[in-house]
C-alpha cells in the first residue's frame, strides 16, 4: 500500500491494493480495529463538516487511512439517511480537490513526493489524458493558465447550474474542444471524483450471513451517526421574516453563548448549533455573524455543508440526542412539552405572536 493510495483511496490502484492486501475488512470490523474508528471519523466529518481530512493527520498509518475508505462506504450504506450519500461523496471530492490543487502546485505542504499525485496521473485515472490538452504558452516554467477539453467529457463532467459561464454557448470552441481555465479544469476533476465516489452507493449490506454480521458489528456506530444527524424529514425548517434569538430553546442559547464567549465547541455541539441556525432560516454567512468571531469561520463552513440551494438539510438533533450528548441544559417548562429544539422554537414563536 502506497501513501498515494491512502491520499486518493478512490483511485483504481488503491482499490486493487485493498483487494490484494492480506487484510479482511470483515475481520477489522469485527474487532473494531483502528481503521474502523478512522472510517467513522471519515463519515462524521464528511456529513457534518464537508471534509474527510482526519482531525489528527498523524494518528493513522497508511494502511489504516486507506482501509477506512471501504469501511466508510459500508457505514454510509447502512445509515440510510436522506442526502447522506450525496454529502459524503461531495466531501470526499472536495477533500480530493484541495489535495490535487496542492499536489499539482507542489506547494510544499508537508506531503512527501511519493504521496503526491501528478496532473497526468489524475487525468489517466479518469480516462481524460487523451481529452485534455495544454494551451500553448510563452513560458514553460509555470503551470498553464488554460486547457482545451474535448466536448464530450466537458459536457459529461460540467453542469450549467454552476453558472452561465459553464454553458457551452458561452465557451470558446475549436476542433471539438472547449477552452477552460486551470481552476475550471480542477472543478471538472472534482466532479469526476464525486461521481467515482458515488458510484455504487448506497449498496445492500444486509441480506446474507456475512452482511448481517457486518451490520451488527457496526450498529453502534451507525446509530450514533443517525442520532447525531437526525432525519431531516422529521422536523420542518422554521422560516420567518426575522429570527428571534430570545425564543431559542435553552440548550441552543447555551451553545450560542459559549461561542460568543470565544469557546471552540466540540463536534456534536458545533453540529447541533449550526444545524439549528440553518433550520430557523439563517444563511451560512448569517450563521457566521451571530456566533462570535472565534467560531464564525468554522460554523459558517458547517452551515454551508448542512444546507444547499435546494433546501436539503439535516435537522438538528432531537432532545433525546441532545440529552445523550450532555447538551440539554437549563430546561424550562416548555421543554417538558416538546421533543425537538425546532419544535420548541416554533411553539415559542406561535405563543409570542
Amino acid at each position: 500500500m502506497r501513501p498515494l493510495h491512502a491520499r486518493y483511496p478512490f483511485f483504481a490502484a488503491a482499490r486493487e491494493a485493498v483487494e490484494s492486501a492480506d487484510v479482511a475488512i470483515a475481520a477489522l470490523i469485527a474487532e473494531d480495529a483502528p481503521a474502523v474508528e478512522r472510517g467513522v471519523e471519515r463519515v462524521e466529518r464528511a456529513l457534518m463538516e464537508g471534509t474527510v481530512e482526519p482531525d489528527d493527520p498523524y494518528a493513522w498509518d497508511t494502511q489504516e487511512e486507506l482501509l477506512s475508505y471501504p469501511i466508510a462506504r459500508i457505514l454510509v450504506s447502512l445509515i440510510e439517511t436522506p442526502a447522506a450519500v450525496d454529502k459524503y461523496a461531495r466531501a470526499e471530492a472536495d477533500t480530493a480537490y484541495e489535495r490535487m490543487v496542492d499536489d499539482f502546485g507542489a506547494n510544499g505542504d508537508g506531503v512527501e513526493g511519493e504521496a503526491r499525485a501528478s496532473f497526468d496521473e489524475v487525468l489517466q485515472e479518469f480516462d481524460l489524458d487523451g481529452a485534455v490538452r495544454t494551451e500553448r504558452q510563452e513560458s514553460r516554467h509555470r503551470a498553464p493558465d488554460h486547457y482545451w477539453v474535448d466536448v464530450g467529457p466537458y459536457l459529461t463532467y460540467s453542469d450549467p447550474d454552476w453558472g452561465d459561464e459553464w454553458r457551452l454557448v458561452n465557451r470558446a470552441l475549436a476542433d471539438g474542444a472547449v477552452r477552460v481555465a486551470r481552476k475550471e479544469l480542477y472543478s471538472i476533476l472534482r466532479e469526476a471524483t464525486r461521481r467515482r465516489v458515488s458510484e455504487g452507493l448506497p449498496f445492500a449490506v444486509r441480506g446474507s450471513d456475512a452482511g448481517d454480521q457486518l451490520a451488527a458489528a457496526l450498529d453502534s456506530h451507525v446509530q450514533r451517526i443517525r442520532n447525531l444527524l437526525s432525519d431531516r424529514g422529521a422536523i420542518n425548517a422554521v422560516y420567518a421574516d426575522s429570527v428571534e434569538p430570545d425564543l431559542f430553546p435553552p440548550c441552543i442559547s447555551a451553545l450560542l453563548e459559549r461561542t460568543q464567549d470565544g469557546e471552540s465547541l466540540p463536534n456534536e455541539a458545533a453540529f447541533s448549533l449550526a444545524a439549528f441556525l440553518v433550520g430557523v432560516g439563517l444563511d451560512p454567512e448569517e450563521v457566521g455573524s451571530v456566533v462570535g468571531d472565534a467560531s464564525a469561520e468554522a460554523l459558517e463552513t458547517r452551515a454551508t455543508v448542512l444546507a444547499d440551494s435546494s433546501g436539503s438539510q439535516f435537522a438538528p438533533p432531537s432532545c433525546e440526542t441532545m440529552q445523550a450528548y450532555d447538551l440539554c441544559v437549563n430546561r424550562d417548562d416548555r421543554c417538558d412539552t416538546i421533543a425537538h429544539p425546532m419544535a420548541y422554537y416554533e411553539t415559542a414563536m406561535e405563543d409570542a405572536e
